[in-house]
C-alpha cells in the first residue's frame, strides 16, 4: 500500500509518499481500504511539531511516527478473528489520529472498538468531513458549553470545518446563532441556520451591543475582556484548542481572572474521540438535519496541496481528499 509519512517536521513539502506492507489485523482489528479522509488543523500542527510544546509528546527533534492523518472514511477488507460487529465490506469511518495509525493512507488498521458504521444515506467524503470538526463542535456546544433551546449564541469562525458543523448544531438544539464570517461566507453561513451573520470585514463583532449566554470560539482570538463584556452573567467563552504556549499562558490568566471578576467562564477544550458521539452525528447527516459542508476535493497525489491550502485558514467546510473510489 501507498501511505504519506514525514521524517522531519515541516510543511506540505516534507511529506513523502511510499510504499510499505499492507498490515495484517490482529483479532480484534479491521483492515479497512480507504475511500477518503479529510485535512484539519490538527494534521498540519502535527506535520510542523507546533506548537513546540506537543514535540516532547511526538519527539522533540523528529517524530517518534512518521505517519499521519486523522479523518478516514472506507470499507472493511479484512477482520480479525474475534470481531463480530463488522464484516468484509462494512462501510465504516472514524478518527484514527489517538492510535498510531495514518489516515493518509491506502489502509488503515486499527481496533474495531474504534470503528462507527457509515449509514448508506451518507457518502465517504461526508463520513470523512465529520470526525473531527463534528465532534468538536458537538461537545463544545453540549458537553462543555450546555446550550440550551432558546439561548444566544455567538459562534466566531463559523465558516470553517468547525463552525459550518457548530452553527447547524446550535440550530439543532434550538438556540438563536449569531454568526462571525468573511464577506464571500455568508450566504453560506446564513444557509446553515444562522439568525444573523456579520461579516467581520465589514463589521466588527467586537463592538456588538448585545450579550450571549455562550461564545463558542472556533478562530481563538476572542479576549477575556471581550468575553466579559459580551456574556450575560454565568455565561460561557468556549476557545476550541489552545494554540501556542504565549497563548496559553495568556488564556490561563484570562481564565483566572474571568472567574474572579465575574460569575462568567473561559473555558478551552480538546475534542476526544466517542464513538457514541459520532454515531450520533452520523444519524443526523442521514435523516438531513446535518449536512457537512465541503468546499475542496482532491485526489490522493494533491493531498500536500489539500494541506496547505487549509492552512491558510481560508476553506470554507472541510477539505476532502479523495483515496480511493
Amino acid at each position: 500500500m501507498k501511505a504519506y509519512i514525514r521524517k522531519k517536521y515541516g510543511g506540505p513539502n516534507k511529506l513523502q509518499l511510499l510504499d510499505f506492507q499492507k498490515p495484517s489485523p490482529k483479532e480484534d482489528e479491521l483492515l479497512v481500504k480507504v475511500v477518503a479522509t479529510s485535512v484539519n488543523p490538527a494534521d498540519w500542527r502535527v506535520m510542523r511539531g507546533t506548537p513546540y510544546m506537543i514535540r516532547l509528546m511526538m519527539g522533540v527533534f523528529k517524530p517518534k511516527n512518521p505517519f499521519i492523518g486523522a479523518d478516514v472514511s472506507g470499507i472493511v477488507e479484512k477482520a480479525g478473528s474475534k470481531v463480530t460487529q463488522f464484516k468484509p465490506g462494512d462501510e465504516v469511518f472514524t478518527d484514527v489520529m489517538g492510535t498510531g495509525a495514518g489516515a493518509f493512507a491506502e489502509y488503515v488498521c486499527v481496533k474495531a472498538s474504534h470503528w462507527v458504521s457509515k449509514p448508506q444515506e451518507v457518502s465517504h467524503k461526508e463520513a470523512a468531513a465529520t470526525p473531527i470538526a463534528g465532534i468538536t463542535a458537538w461537545q463544545g456546544l453540549n458537553d462543555i458549553g450546555k446550550l440550551q433551546n432558546g439561548q444566544q449564541v455567538l459562534i466566531n469562525g463559523a465558516s470553517g470545518g468547525v463552525g459550518t458543523f457548530a452553527v447547524q448544531i446550535a440550530k439543532h438544539i434550538g438556540a438563536h446563532i449569531t454568526a462571525v464570517c468573511s464577506t464571500s461566507k455568508v450566504e453560506m453561513v446564513r444557509s446553515l441556520g444562522a439568525d444573523v451573520v456579520i461579516d467581520y470585514k465589514k463589521n466588527d463583532y467586537r463592538k456588538l451591543n448585545q450579550q450571549f449566554d455562550l461564545i463558542f470560539d472556533a478562530v481563538g482570538n476572542v479576549s477575556p475582556s471581550l468575553a466579559k463584556r459580551l456574556l450575560k452573567p454565568s455565561g460561557i467563552c468556549v476557545m476550541v484548542g489552545w494554540g501556542g504556549f504565549g497563548r496559553f499562558i495568556g488564556f490561563s490568566l484570562g481564565k483566572l481572572w474571568l472567574s474572579k471578576a465575574s460569575d462568567k467562564k473561559l473555558e478551552s477544550f480538546t475534542a476526544k474521540m466517542k464513538t457514541e458521539d459520532l454515531s450520533l452525528l452520523a444519524e443526523l447527516i442521514a435523516t438531513n438535519r446535518l449536512t457537512p459542508m465541503i468546499s475542496d476535493h482532491s485526489n490522493f497525489k494533491e493531498l500536500p496541496a489539500a494541506i496547505a491550502f487549509q492552512e491558510k485558514g481560508h476553506a470554507a467546510g472541510k477539505v476532502i481528499v479523495t483515496v480511493s473510489e
